[in-house]
């Protein structure tokens, strides 16, 4: 990744940020009764995931391959991190990130599905910000 040293904790925050607000309409979507819109609300968590790996990989400097993989993800931050076995389960995201996009793929996601995509957010949230305040970035809260 071509960005200068002086730029690497300003990239990575605007991922992180970026993260934060799909996380919430992720969660506020979960309010949105009686029709829950649960593939957007999946579709949301992922895209958290997703965007907080790559904040991670910003802040390193390292290139990462144009994927919604979250499996090719960890891969690349594995040899950055000591944290990404952890974050396997959020592997099963990976299914949010464009299937439930588009019609044809007859993809339903029932509300657990998305509360438990939501959950793994959260969790590769909490990883990763961990990850990059022991690194010392700041992140606001």
């Amino acid at each position: 990744m071509k960005i200068p040293d002086s730029e690497k904790d300003k990239k990575a925050a605007q991922w992180a940020a970026f993260a934060d607000e799909d996380l919430r309409y992720a969660e506020h979507g979960l309010t949105l009764e009686p029709e829950t819109p649960y593939r957007l609300v999946a579709y949301h968590a992922q895209q958290c995931a997703e965007k907080y790996l790559k904040a991670f990989l910003v802040y390193h400097k390292i290139d990462f391959p144009y994927t919604h993989n979250i499996s090719a993800l960890l891969e690349v931050c594995e040899n950055h991190a000591d944290w990404t076995e952890k974050l396997r389960d959020a592997e099963e995201l990976t299914q949010f990130a464009i299937t439930v996009r588009y019609p044809g793929e007859d993809e339903v996601v029932e509300k657990g599905e998305a509360i438990r995509a939501i959950e793994l957010a959260r969790q590769v949230k909490t990883v990763v910000r961990k990850a990059l305040s022991s690194l010392g970035m700041k992140l606001p809260e």
